[in-house]
């Protein structure tokens, strides 16, 4: 209240002054052309050898000499109205500016809606990055490295406004989640001219095809590599926040068993490894022996394939059934003959994505009538992508990484808890890596990464349009924050029929109030949206749908054609580490203790150590069933190295 109060004495006291020394100038005007003439009167004072006289004079002498010299007076006139207007206009933009100094008070708030400078102090009008929405007229485009996060009720413009304009733009390499396929059908006939578009669809033969078990890279990080593997694997649905006994013991089978397959066996899928830990003319101990006796390296078996199975055969029947049991469930998904097929080989890879010649365009496209069935082979190669591309930044991991990647992952929560990749959104921009999620409301990402997730921490840009739950609506209010309002109150006293009120008061009152409320919120026109940026006031913008601008639909085109057989449209693909493996030699015999009754623990009396063996009652049926049931026995015999076919397409032709 002082501080309107002192503005209001500034204006009066500016605007007398202005108008006074509008006046006195015309005086001295007057003045200088009578030539200070003694009928002038005397004059106030001398300044400089110059007379000086009072302003007021101007209208006497206007009053007794205006007949003799019109022109003089018509211009000190001039001077003196001109300086009154002027005075005038000064008050009224000392109003304005005094009103606006009143409606900006900051005391329980300073929220406030982006002027058109912050948006373009912000970078927001560029021409490139993801598309955002409309800001008067002109495009809402964010070109930094951060993560982007949309939340929307369905049908409410995500798509046709965020998504497809995004992808008819970015010119970068780019993840897709698809789940119609309505984004392959709009945006990969334009995208394929000057990338690859690839086509993945677990319930698509003539899909790209993919198999994850390639992406193990023999060496110091298999072990790894299989390991995260296997984490999806046994946590299908991403809602699991602890393993159980069974859950953990059927993970280190899964590791034990796909390293024999990568190693030993020519299906290294995992097709392949469900076969092999499901084989009906071998029983699951017969299957645990082979895997302690296979020489999967020079020097005998694997040690890490040899302790898995170790640790499955020393517990009981039973147990051991419920292991086998879990980890079969886990594989189900690889014996439908599509899934199996689509996973068989690798058209492309994933280093792929940053690292080929010209960007790749990964569409990851699910029937929704498939979405819970094939919801672990997508999170499985989402997690392979966002863990192979965040492991260094000096090439140590043998990348050259030519192109920025985007994720955009529409309706995310739908893939169920990705752990790494809610880790990974605090890092992954530094790589080159940039997410663009889609969710229908915060409950949705509550309900699958719980409610003190970090989604919403690392995303720097934040959409919402009007939203249909309570929770989300007063979530955005409270992010929007709360603004500050002078209310002006009046109180009369006297009659209201006198001619005049005996007295007048006006207050005013700072009340807090939300920059939109919960219900506001809510209550958004159909055609605007919210956009939040860190550092950056919110911005009021209009929705984009790409069907109403022309430079969108022009770039409308036909999707590729998919035909069966090796994918056409495919990065040249490099071959993986287990293609020129050696088949291993015969497995070696196994050591026995017939009448050891501890589980397969041999106690040495020389050092006094106690050192694993094989518990094979009699070793003759059991090396005849091994050589009859190896499926690699008449490969072994023949000295037949085993070997990967990698699809490799034809050129394309991409131009650059």
């Amino acid at each position: 209240m002082n501080q309107a109060s002192n503005v209001l004495y500034g204006q009066v006291v500016t605007t007398v002054s202005v108008v006074l020394a509008s006046v006195w100038i015309a005086t001295q005007s007057a003045a200088s052309s009578l030539d200070y003439d003694q009928q002038l009167g005397r004059p106030w004072f001398e300044l400089r050898g110059y007379p000086v006289y009072q302003p007021w004079r101007l209208f006497g002498w206007w009053f007794r000499f205006g007949d003799a010299s019109p022109s003089t007076f018509d211009r000190a006139g001039l001077i003196a109205s001109g300086g009154s207007a002027t005075a005038v206009l000064l008050a009224f933009g000392m109003s304005i500016w005094r009103a606006r100094q009143s409606s900006t008070a900051t005391t329980h708030g300073s929220a406030r809606w982006a002027m058109p400078r912050e948006v373009r102090a912000a970078g927001l009008t560029k021409d490139a990055g993801v598309c955002l929405g409309l800001y008067r007229g002109r495009y809402l485009r964010h070109a930094g490295p951060e993560h982007v996060l949309a939340f929307a009720p369905t049908r409410s413009g995500k798509g046709v406004g965020l998504v497809v304009p995004t992808l008819l733009t970015w010119t970068g390499s780019a993840v897709i989640h698809d789940i119609k396929g309505e984004n392959w059908n709009l945006t990969a006939g334009w995208r394929s001219r000057f990338s690859h578009c690839l086509l993945f669809n677990p319930t698509d033969p003539a899909s790209a095809a993919y198999n994850p078990l390639l992406e193990v890279r023999r060496g110091d990080h298999e072990v790894r590599d299989v390991q995260n593997i296997a984490d999806i694997l046994v946590d299908p649905e991403g809602a699991m926040e602890r393993r159980n006994h069974w859950e953990k013991t059927s993970h280190s089978l899964l590791v034990g068993a796909i390293l024999h397959v990568l190693y030993a066996v020519e299906d290294k899928t995992l097709r392949g490894v469900a076969n092999f830990l499901s084989d009906p003319g071998c029983t699951f101990e017969l299957t645990l022996h082979r895997m302690m006796a296979t020489s999967h390296l020079p020097e005998g078996p694997h040690p890490v394939v040899a302790s898995a199975a170790r640790e499955v055969l020393n517990k009981s029947e039973n147990e051991r059934s419920g292991v086998l049991s879990t980890a079969m469930s886990f594989l189900g998904l690889y014996r439908d003959p599509t899934v199996a097929q689509v996973t068989s080989r690798c058209d492309w890879r994933i280093a792929d994505l940053v690292a080929a010649v010209h960007p790749v365009s990964l569409y990851l496209v699910v029937p929704p009538s498939d979405i819970s069935r094939t919801k672990p082979l997508i999170r499985l190669i989402l997690n392979q992508i966002g863990r192979r591309l965040t492991e260094s930044l000096d090439g140590a991991d043998g990348l050259r990484r030519r192109h920025q990647l985007l994720l955009m992952l529409d309706e995310f929560p739908a893939l169920g808890r990705l752990d790494f990749f809610e880790s990974a959104l605090a890092f992954m921009a530094g790589y080159g890596l940039r997410a663009f999620l889609i969710s229908q409301s915060l409950n949705q990402i509550d309900k699958a990464y719980g409610p003190n997730h970090s989604i919403l921490d690392n995303c720097h840009v934040r959409i919402t349009f009007a939203t249909n739950d309570e929770r989300t609506a007063k979530r955005i209010s409270e992010t929007l924050g709360t603004a500050t309002h002078l209310r002006a109150q009046r109180n009369y006293a006297g009659h209201r029929l006198a001619p005049w009120l005996g007295h007048l008061m006006v207050s005013r009152q700072e009340t807090a109030r939300p920059l939109l409320t919960p219900g506001e919120v809510m209550q958004l026109p159909v055609d605007e949206a919210i956009v939040m940026l860190s550092g950056v006031p919110p911005i009021r913008a209009k929705k984009l749908r790409y069907y109403e601008d022309r430079n969108f639909m022009r770039r409308l085109c036909t999707a590729p054609f998919l035909c069966p057989g090796p994918y056409l449209d495919a990065p040249a693909v490099a071959p993986h580490d287990w293609s020129c493996l050696v088949a291993p030699a015969k497995p070696c015999q196994p050591f026995s203790n017939p009448g050891d009754d501890a589980g397969g623990l041999e106690h040495s009396a020389l050092d006094g150590a106690w050192n694993e063996a094989v518990p094979t009652p009699d070793l003759r049926p059991l090396a005849n069933d091994l050589a009859l049931l190896d499926d690699d026995a008449g490969l072994e015999s023949a000295g037949t190295p085993l070997r990967l076919s990698a699809a490799i397409g034809p050129d394309d032709g991409v131009s650059p």
